[in-house]
């Protein structure tokens, strides 16, 4: 039974380390995205994560967690507009080519109103 309970601890134990590490590896990554924060703060924080990691952790994610959700927040979207244009380059087509051809399907009958509106305002991203 002894070896039951070891393995759920060292399951259990696994799942936090990892956790934790997960948490710290954000942390970091935000400290170096964070444009608006000097170099000494960020020196700082990274001493304090050397260091007091667990009360630096919690102590960052509370003072700065809504500014690291809108970085995250921005990079995501930083990254999906980069690839729309990656994508919309590769495929040849220009906005004004993608609006004439949604006008056509909606002239054709084959989409309505309000899906050539979308097709229109993605072409237009």
């Amino acid at each position: 039974m002894s070896n039951f309970w070891d393995l759920i601890l060292l399951m259990l134990s696994t799942f936090v380390l990892i956790a934790y590490l997960l948490i710290l590896f954000q942390i970091v990554v935000d400290l170096f995205r964070d444009s608006d924060l000097g170099g000494g703060s960020k020196v700082l924080w990274l001493i304090g994560l050397i260091f007091l990691p667990g009360l630096t952790a919690i102590v960052y994610i509370v003072a700065r967690g809504r500014g690291m959700a809108e970085r995250q927040r921005a990079s995501v979207q930083r990254a999906k507009s980069d690839t729309d244009a990656y994508i919309r380059q590769v495929a040849g087509k220009s906005p004004a080519e993608q609006i004439s051809d949604a006008k056509a399907l909606l002239d054709a009958g084959t989409i309505n109103q309000e899906e050539f509106a979308k097709l229109k305002a993605k072409a237009l991203a």
